[in-house]
């Protein structure tokens, strides 16, 4: 897999998805906040398969 997810779009989902998790395992939120393991998971390893669908890529190598 090439890596298709830039540093900031990196960053943003990383937050993100720890927010939503964090929000999830707090109860500010239902059941419905663990989907935040998706932006996380991609934030984490770079490559996003909606973006390879797209054609899109936020990064500047690959």
């Amino acid at each position: 897999m090439m890596k298709n997810v830039g540093g900031i779009d990196r960053i943003l989902r990383i937050m993100v998805g720890l927010a939503l998790i964090a929000a999830a395992l707090l109860h500010y939120v239902g059941l419905w906040g663990y989907i935040g393991v998706v932006p996380l998971a991609t934030g984490v390893i770079g490559w996003c398969p909606a973006y390879r669908l797209l054609g899109m890529k936020t990064c500047r190598s690959a």
